[in-house]
């Protein structure tokens, strides 16, 4: 079984089925928990999933594999009062074992700016000869307008003609990211990114896993789908940093 497949049945059988002795089936033993939501180690697992309430269910939306690591990318529907929007990131070592896990969860937006959910559009992956293409586009386009903030050169690596947004305060379109971006700078949320940890690529998908500032400490999990060697669509998940996590691993 590859680590897309691995990490799929680990996730019905541990968020699906609440099976606590699944953690003895796909977990290794030096697992390393990023997450805020668990300590470390699979004994910190196995706590989370034996208190998953009734009706605890994961919605997938889709699934990204970049060698040893696979990403998921849905809605968690039990974790508190309202569903979360959420990324999470998987590693499978070489013995077929989760090994690591980092995540960023969001509250669901039930009315957006562009009328899009935080998770619906394509989820199929395509053209995957353009995997190395894809990844290298969107690693320039972090470095050079995320963390550069150079905003002259966004038509370079945006669409001007098709630019769906999933993020719930900005609408489609440049004028749409432009507008929000505004906005977010009158309250005092500038877009900051610091450091680029991870980037996930497989076929049109290219997920983005920073840090930086939004108001505060902030992770960004950035999803773009590229086409024709241009971003036509993007998802995000803006988690802020706490100040303190149930492991000593750090958030990255």
């Amino acid at each position: 079984m590859d680590a897309k497949g691995i990490v799929l049945a680990a996730a019905k059988e541990l968020f699906g089925d609440k099976d606590v002795a699944a953690v003895d089936r796909w977990v290794a033993a030096g697992y390393r928990q990023h997450s805020a939501l668990a300590p470390d180690g699979p004994d910190g697992l196995r706590g989370l999933v034996a208190t998953l309430p009734e009706g605890f269910r994961y919605e997938g939306a889709r699934v990204i594999a970049d060698g040893d690591l696979v990403a998921l990318h849905g809605t968690y529907h039990g974790f508190g009062p309202d569903p979360l929007v959420a990324f999470d990131l998987f590693r499978v070592d070489a013995n077929g074992k989760i090994a690591e896990h980092w995540d960023a969860l969001t509250p669901l937006v039930v009315d957006t700016a562009s009328g899009r959910s935080q998770t619906d559009g394509p989820s199929a992956v395509a053209n995957l000869d353009q995997t190395e293409a894809n990844r290298k586009l969107v690693t320039e386009f972090a470095e050079r307008v995320l963390k550069g903030a150079d905003y002259s050169v966004l038509t370079e690596y945006i669409s001007t003609e098709t630019y769906h947004q999933h993020n719930p305060e900005a609408a489609d379109g440049l004028d749409g990211f432009g507008a929000a971006a505004a906005k977010w700078a009158e309250q005092g949320r500038n877009l900051v990114y610091k450091t680029v940890h991870r980037v996930v690529a497989e076929g049109d998908f290219v997920l983005v896993q920073s840090e930086g500032e939004f108001g505060g400490p902030v992770a960004y999990w950035d999803l773009f789908r590229v086409r024709d060697g241009l971003i036509v669509e993007h998802w995000d998940v803006i988690a802020p940093i706490p100040a303190e996590l149930p492991h000593d691993n750090g958030l990255f």
